[in-house]
């Protein structure tokens, strides 16, 4: 028998490198869990699975040393397919109430591989074809809300020339060392959120300088506030209800 009233939320903490994705994921399900929600967290590209193998292979330059030399569909084959794999568990967590938060998402297809193509409505439709593929095609769940973290151009390479933002896991990261891929995939951030639903951009500067971790913290909680689910399990209530 479902004990359930409700269902879970699933949040995306994604965008721009440099923009400290990983470290404000951390700072969400810190927050969740000292709140008493029962929290699930996942990463993607998966690295050391099966179903990122490919990812790591075209980060690694085994396709090509520039990341346009390997088209943006073909690509994105690669991380959905990464994607896919983790989506059973992921409604799993969904299904059971939890809030599942992850680092990275479809976003990042859509901003890193978009951003290859110049060409205004071939990149919209792109965009578009992406979108279909991972979430109708592929049937990958739609996030409740996909926080994109932006940072402007030069803050962005500036903290990938020092090193000092948190780098993938693959050496010689083919996205990481071009700085034209980079500011491409910044602007397509900026028509994905504009264009799509369930996206919210966050600017984590300003006056060109990188605002606090806490700042941007508090910005992305009061954005995710309204779907947040309130209700609890059923299980639970009458737990509480027995205490």
């Amino acid at each position: 028998m479902d004990t359930s009233i409700t269902t879970g939320a699933f949040f995306v903490i994604d965008g721009t490198d440099g923009a400290g994705k990983a470290t404000q994921t951390r700072k969400l399900v810190e927050r969740f869990v000292s709140s008493g929600r029962q929290v699930e967290t996942i990463s993607f590209p998966q690295y050391g699975a099966k179903s990122a193998g490919m990812v790591e292979e075209y980060l690694g330059g085994k396709y090509g040393q520039n990341a346009k030399d390997v088209n943006a569909k073909a690509a994105s084959i690669f991380y959905a397919m990464d994607r896919f794999d983790a989506s059973f568990k992921i409604k799993q967590w969904v299904a059971e109430g939890k809030i599942v938060i992850s680092d990275r998402f479809v976003g990042s297809n859509m901003g890193h591989q978009g951003g290859k193509i110049l060409d205004q409505a071939e990149r919209s439709a792109y965009l578009a074809w992406n979108d279909d593929l991972e979430h109708n095609i592929l049937q990958i769940p739609r996030p409740t809300l996909n926080v994109i973290l932006s940072v402007p151009v030069e803050v962005a390479m500036e903290l990938a020339e020092q090193g000092s933002h948190e780098k993938t896991k693959v050496k010689g990261d083919i996205h990481e060392k071009d700085p034209d891929h980079l500011r491409a995939s910044i602007e397509t951030f900026k028509e994905v959120a504009e264009n799509f639903p369930r996206y919210h951009l966050i600017d984590c500067s300003r006056d060109s300088k990188l605002r606090s971790i806490e700042d941007i913290h508090e910005e992305i909680w009061n954005a995710i506030q309204t779907h947040i689910p309130t209700e609890l399990p059923l299980i639970q209530k009458l737990q509480e209800a027995i205490v």
